[in-house]
């Protein structure tokens, strides 16, 4: 996405035709009218990543043209979509580089992860190993770049990659706060980690996921659980929750959130969704189960957020056992193809959009579905 694709007016005429795309892509389900969550329609973007272009003693960002690798690539001091605190911090740092040749010598991309608070991370990421030296200067270049940003970031933090080389300077993370029907909840956000680019919108799944939720009770299973963003808020409606997620830094961030938010009826265990079905289904043991008995839980919904390619046959299959799913889907396409399974034995009772990546053709969906009777 470039700048130029970055039309405000044309905001809501953009979502019309993705909520005419969605009703019309599932219709053959015969769900609810389709609930729509609009995103604003600048500064919405909590991250971003740019290559770093190199003319003469001055730098920009620069981004490929979608769908047209040999153009030539759109060079940026500011990206309309992202974050006001990004915004704020992408002239500065590259006036800073600017002055510093020998700091920027072979940097080649810049990634910022910011908050709803301010909070900032950045990386630069070289094509030359990072020593000592370029320590001390990342030091120096920090505490500037600190003071040209005070009154517009509440925290910044610095990291430097290069092959096999990683330096912190400060954390490796930022804390997003996010309120959710009246109640705040903190998430560790680590840098190279997965987590919601869009906090308006996240904020208005984690709302709409636990309104799904709030009469059910008994006990939740979650699969693909990330740093426990959805676990946290929907485990208030719950009696216990079980979680799984594959990535060992996401599994140690959702611990360190189910901790920071004094939430006490979560386990979260490093499993794929495709372990978990095996280990309920008692086909293999897991040592990363050590102390859990599966049947000590009263399972009656399942919530799922899985990756673009949807839920496996097997994964779907289980899934099909709950009384209650609860499905938020990054890829329509994969969703669709999954419903056509679960509508077997289930009907949606809400269909949501919730538009996460404006002026694309992207959308992300919710669905809710109960068991027929």
């Amino acid at each position: 996405m470039s700048t130029h694709q970055i039309q405000p007016q044309q905001y809501q005429e953009l979502l019309s035709a993705k909520q005419r795309a969605i009703t019309e892509q599932f219709a053959r389900f015969s769900p609810p009218a389709l609930e729509t969550y609009p995103s604003p329609p600048s500064h919405y973007r909590m991250r971003a990543e740019f290559k770093l272009w190199h003319q003469g003693d001055a730098c920009f960002y620069a981004m490929q043209p979608p769908g047209d690798k040999s153009a030539a690539p759109i060079l940026m001091r500011d990206f309309p979509v992202a974050s006001k605190t990004i915004n704020a911090a992408m002239p500065k740092l590259l006036d800073l580089l600017a002055a510093q040749p020998d700091f920027k010598r072979r940097l080649f991309q810049v990634e910022f992860l910011s908050t709803t608070s301010a909070e900032l991370l950045i990386t630069l990421i070289y094509h030359r190993p990072l020593d000592e030296p370029w320590q001390q200067q990342a030091i120096e270049f920090l505490a500037e770049l600190k003071q040209s940003l005070a009154t517009e970031v509440s925290l910044l933090e610095l990291i430097g990659r290069s092959r096999k080389k990683r330096i912190v300077l400060g954390n490796d993370f930022v804390t997003e706060s996010l309120d959710v029907n009246g109640t705040e909840f903190r998430y560790q956000q680590v840098e190279n980690s997965f987590t919601q680019p869009n906090a308006t919108i996240c904020r208005k799944m984690l709302e709409w996921a636990c309104q799904c939720s709030q009469a059910l009770g008994g006990d939740l299973l979650e699969l693909y659980c990330g740093n426990g963003n959805f676990t946290l808020p929907l485990a208030q409606n719950f009696d216990q929750v079980f979680a799984t997620e594959i990535s060992k830094t996401s599994v140690n961030s959702a611990n360190y959130n189910i901790k920071a938010n004094a939430v006490e009826n979560v386990t979260v265990a490093r499993l794929s969704a495709e372990e978990f079905t095996q280990a309920f289904a008692g086909v293999r043991p897991f040592r990363r189960l050590q102390g859990i008995n599966l049947t000590d839980y009263r399972f009656s919904t399942v919530f799922v957020d899985p990756p673009r390619a949807g839920l496996d046959a097997d994964t779907c299959k289980l899934v099909s056992d709950f009384d209650n799913i609860l499905y938020v889907s990054c890829n329509p396409n994969s969703l669709a193809e999954n419903l056509d399974v679960l509508t077997q034995t289930h009907s949606i009772t809400r269909l949501a959009l919730f538009d996460q990546f404006p002026y694309t053709h992207h959308a992300e969906c919710g669905a809710f579905l109960q068991r027929k009777r």
